[in-house]
C-alpha cells in the first residue's frame, strides 16, 4: 500500500518545470534560474517574508501600491 497521497504540494510551484527548481551544485556556485517565481508563490497570502541570506535578515514586502520592498 502506497503512503503517498494525492493532494498537490503546496510548495510545488504551479506550471513551473522541475527544471527551474534547481539547487546551485555545490557551495558558491549558482546556476541560472530557467523560470520565474511568481510574487504569489512566495508571500502566499501575506504582505511581507522574511528572508535570511547569508546570516542577515532581510524583509521583503508589498505596499499598498503593488510595489516590491526589500529591507535589511
Amino acid at each position: 500500500m502506497s503512503h503517498e497521497s494525492d493532494a498537490p504540494d503546496p510548495h510545488a510551484m504551479p506550471n513551473a518545470p522541475s527544471s527551474s527548481l534547481r539547487l546551485p551544485a555545490g557551495p558558491g556556485m549558482r546556476t541560472c534560474p530557467t523560470g520565474i517565481v511568481p510574487a504569489d508563490f512566495l508571500f502566499q497570502g501575506s504582505q511581507e517574508i522574511l528572508i535570511s541570506h547569508k546570516g542577515e535578515h532581510y524583509r521583503l514586502r508589498i505596499t499598498k501600491n503593488g510595489k516590491l520592498i526589500l529591507t535589511k
